[in-house]
């Protein structure tokens, strides 16, 4: 049944909920109980003068009878059933939002809550298993315990002990202690922090880079227009980068997006987008630019000009210098991702594109198009070891594409065989437990 054809129904539920009886709104309508019957049983459509007069009869607008409130109700629950077990009857989906509208938004506001859950699972197990800061938290914290028991041992142990000694152990158990409680004071505050929730003294550079690019949505309208001469704006202006190596970090980020407007002006490039869409094969040979350089123009533009786009850079260790991800694909700012996407496997083909479709093994992933390419940095040199970044742009998957199935990160990835595996998934340990 289709979303226009519950219109009836809409109309008697109304009826019945403001206690009219059929032959009154018929009357008000002017059109006969029976042909009034026939509408709310959905076997009459209706529209213009007869829909506009029982819209006026029923005090409500002529929309909520034709559309409904439930546009929304019925694309989500339609991603419900594609995301859940069984077969559910999708062909009376309209039918079922429109006789229970009231269970239908309690189903799509569980399944929205199901889906919030397992992103913060995901975030946190992140954060558990990656987050480099907890680990050295934890390790300060331990490195102090031992440094006091330490010097507690040598203090109870030793009879006789000279003053100045004793003193100087006294000293060490006081600044220890001071160490101790602001580490474990740091440490609870962090793990009691939310997800994304800002946490003073516990930032790292990276951290404190990321969170300024999305605070600007990754694009700088005043460097667009204003050139490098606009950067020292934008640092002095922020309030994340609390950090002397996050401004220098940034700053370099900067200049390079200066170097890429400069070479690639707004409005040049979005008239190109207006034609040939996001194409980077096709616009760098427009503009006879380097493919790398067309990239990160492209995966730092507002959705208004390019659409949903995601950005991932690394150097030549693997290590993500920015992380720009699109809807339905993930990327962990706390590292370990898969070692499957194709951002790291051009560094092993230095100069070579590639393209792939991917999505993710996971609930919410929706396919992408992922294009990657490394660039050099610096001329080469004889003898010297080739250095490289790499950047990968995401885009919306192509229709009727076959995707490849890769990860976010090996802690929280549910396939079951992959060779790229370096360390067991906590959802295949909890699979085992329960079997």
């Amino acid at each position: 049944m289709s979303e226009s054809a519950i219109t009836g129904t809409r109309i008697r539920e109304r009826r019945q909920a403001l206690g009219l009886k059929q032959s009154a709104l018929a009357a008000s309508a002017g059109i006969s109980p029976s042909y009034l019957n026939l509408i709310e049983h959905n076997r009459r459509r209706i529209g213009g003068k007869i829909l506009l007069r029982l819209a006026e009869a029923l005090d409500v607008e002529p929309q909520a009878l034709s559309q409904g409130a439930e546009a929304a109700l019925i694309a989500g629950l339609r991603e419900a059933a594609g995301d859940g077990c069984g077969a559910p009857e999708l062909a009376r989906l309209e039918e079922f939002i429109g006789r229970f509208p009231g269970w239908a938004t309690l189903m799509l506001a569980q399944f929205r809550e199901g889906q919030e859950r397992a992103q913060m699972v995901q975030t946190l197990t992140d954060r558990l298993a990656h987050d480099p800061h907890l680990a050295a938290s934890i390790h300060e914290v331990i490195s102090v315990v031992t440094a006091i028991r330490s010097t507690a041992a040598i203090l109870v142990e030793t009879e006789k002990l000279e003053p100045a000694w004793q003193a100087r152990f006294h000293r060490n158990i006081n600044e220890d202690s001071q160490r101790l409680a602001e580490g474990a004071t740091s440490l609870v505050r962090y793990l009691d922090a939310a997800p994304g929730q800002e946490v003073s003294g516990v930032r790292s550079p990276q951290d404190e880079v990321d969170l300024f690019l999305e605070a600007h949505g990754f694009h700088f309208a005043t460097i667009e227009a204003g050139g490098v001469g606009a950067i020292d704006d934008l640092l002095a202006a922020s309030d994340v980068l609390s950090l002397p190596a996050s401004a220098l970090m940034v700053r370099g980020l900067l200049e390079r997006y200066a170097a890429d407007a400069a070479r690639l002006p707004l409005g040049v490039l979005v008239e190109a987008l207006a034609e040939l869409g996001p194409d980077p094969a096709a616009l760098a040979q427009r503009f006879g630019t380097d493919l790398p350089c067309i990239l990160r123009r492209l995966g730092m533009l507002p959705p208004e000009n390019v659409g949903p786009v995601g950005l991932v850079i690394v150097d030549g260790s693997g290590a993500i210098l920015l992380a720009r991800a699109i809807d339905g694909f993930s990327v962990s700012r706390m590292g370990g991702t898969c070692p499957l996407w194709p951002v790291f496997r051009v560094l092993a083909q230095p100069g070579v594109p590639l393209r792939m479709e991917l999505v993710q093994a996971s609930r919410d992933a929706r396919p992408v198009t992922a294009l990657a390419i490394t660039e050099p940095l610096g001329p080469p040199d004889f003898n010297a070891p080739p250095l490289v970044r790499a950047s990968m742009l995401l885009l919306p998957g192509a229709e009727g594409a076959e995707p490849a199935a890769v990860g976010t990160s090996c802690r929280i990835c549910p396939i079951a065989v992959c060779a790229a595996r370096r360390e067991p998934s906590i959802l295949s340990e909890a699979a085992s437990a329960e079997a």
